[in-house]
Formats: C-alpha cells, sequence, structure tokens
C-alpha cells in the first residue's frame, strides 16, 4: 500500500494504518512507532498521563528525545496514538448466529466499559476529532454493525454509537474522579461522607429542597450503589430509546405502506 498516502494526512496517522514504507536498505531503526507508543502506554499505566513525555519515553527506550520526532511531530499525536492502543482488542463477535441490535450493543458498550475502567489515564486524553486511527475505527464498524438489520438511518446509526460511547467515557471520568477523591481523603472525611444523606439533610432542609429529601427519607443514600449499578440504569434507558425510536420507524413505515 506504499505511496498511497494521502500528502495532506498526518504521518503518523499513514504509519499506524501501515500506508508508509519503511526503506529496506540502510541499518535497522531501533525504534518504530508500536515501539514509542507501547513504552508511553507502560508508563501511563504505572505513574499517570501526566508523567508522559516525549524525552522519558525515549529515556526509557534509551534514545534520545530528537529520535522520536522522525515518527511524530509532537506529543499530541503520541496521545492518540495511545488512545488508539487501548482499543487493540477488537470487540468480541455476537454471542449468538442471531443475537439482536439491543443484546449487540450491550454487549459491544460493555466492553467498552471494562477498556475505560482499566485505562483510567486515557480519560485525560482531549478528543481532538472524530475517530482516525484503525483500533478506533475497527470499534467503530463492529458497534455500527450491531445496528446494521434495523431501519435506523445511517446517520442515525452513527449518532447512536456516540452516544454509548459518550455514555461509556462519561461514566468511566466519574468512577475515576470520585475513586481518585476517596483515596486522597482522611479516615475522618470519609466518616462524615458516609452520613451523606443526614448531612445534605441537614444542610438544605425538606422546605427547600422537598424532593431530594424525599430521596433521602426514603433511604436511598444509605445502602451504598454497586459499582455498576448506575451504568445499568443508564444503558438500558440509551437502549431503551434506540428500541422506542426503532418502533416509530416500523409504524411509520407500516402507516406508509397502507397508504399505497
Amino acid at each position: 500500500m506504499g505511496g498511497s498516502i494521502d500528502p495532506g494526512l498526518p504521518g503518523y496517522i499513514g504509519d499506524a494504518w501501515g500506508l508508509r514504507d519503511r526503506p529496506n536498505k540502510g541499518p535497522k531503526r531501533a525504534l518504530s512507532l508500536p515501539r514509542i507508543v507501547d513504552a508511553a502506554v507502560a508508563i501511563a499505566a504505572s505513574e499517570g498521563l501526566s508523567a508522559v513525555s516525549m524525552s522519558r519515553v525515549a529515556a526509557d527506550l534509551g534514545a534520545s528525545t530528537m529520535s522520536l520526532y522522525r515518527y511524530l511531530s509532537a506529543k499530541d499525536e503520541l496521545l492518540q496514538l495511545m488512545m488508539d492502543a487501548i482499543y487493540q482488542t477488537p470487540p468480541s463477535g455476537p454471542d449468538s448466529p442471531d443475537e439482536g441490535w439491543r443484546a449487540g450493543l450491550a454487549r459491544w458498550t460493555w466492553e467498552q466499559h471494562a477498556i475505560l475502567r482499566k485505562h483510567t489515564w486515557a480519560l485525560h486524553i482531549p478528543t481532538l476529532g472524530p475517530p482516525v486511527t484503525p483500533n478506533q475505527i475497527i470499534w467503530l464498524e463492529r458497534g455500527l454493525e450491531c445496528l446494521g438489520g434495523t431501519a435506523l438511518g445511517e446517520g442515525e446509526k452513527l449518532s447512536v454509537i456516540m452516544l454509548l460511547s459518550g455514555f461509556c467515557r462519561n461514566d468511566a471520568t466519574v468512577s475515576a474522579d470520585v475513586q481518585a477523591s476517596f483515596m486522597a481523603k482522611a479516615p475522618d472525611e470519609l466518616a462524615a461522607m458516609s452520613s451523606y444523606g443526614q448531612l445534605v439533610r441537614k444542610l438544605a432542609g425538606p422546605d427547600r429542597f422537598p424532593a431530594f429529601t424525599a430521596v433521602i427519607d426514603a433511604g436511598v443514600l444509605d445502602t451504598p450503589a454497586g459499582p455498576d449499578d448506575e451504568f445499568v440504569f443508564g444503558l438500558e434507558r440509551i437502549l431503551d430509546g434506540v428500541g422506542a425510536l426503532l418502533e416509530q420507524r416500523a409504524a411509520a413505515r407500516n402507516a406508509g405502506g397502507e397508504g399505497h
């Protein structure tokens, strides 16, 4: 595929897709783009994303910082490839040949949920635009395939996948932030938070916040929620919404057919 790369495409994207030829003659380079990305991911996994720099990655590889710039023009490019790297394992296939759209999307979303919960450092990488790297495109393709047999338009299918991806990222971000906050608190602060419902009731009061007081009085805050309870609730409601949209499409199609 060498030589087919768009000259306007950033070099690191072409490399990620295998669209640029490397010279066969001359000494073999000690570095490669996959080695650079793997080293950066290892640093982020052990020390956090803030520890990743071009100089640090180069040092871990026993190379000069300038040598990395033969493959990448900026750290932002490295970050985008690191994000792509966490999706290097493609989504699993259907659980059964007759798996419906809902089961397929649920499976796809749960697998993305697991990836983001595992690689929380990746949540700090800014989203610069739609996915353009190979692993993320594979994930996008598999998600769209789940909706292949439905009556949704192509734009609607993409919107569903973007909605689920955003939901996964938001859930993982909130979970990671809360976990980090708990880890940083002293024991007395944690004890105070254990009676959160009672504390808020004293501060707010039923006169100003009757709806929230009803939640507190119902004991909702007295029993800690499971780690995935909110994720399950949110995912099921999104899928309910997709199902309702599909029912609307089916009803409109049937109505159109009856008019002929």
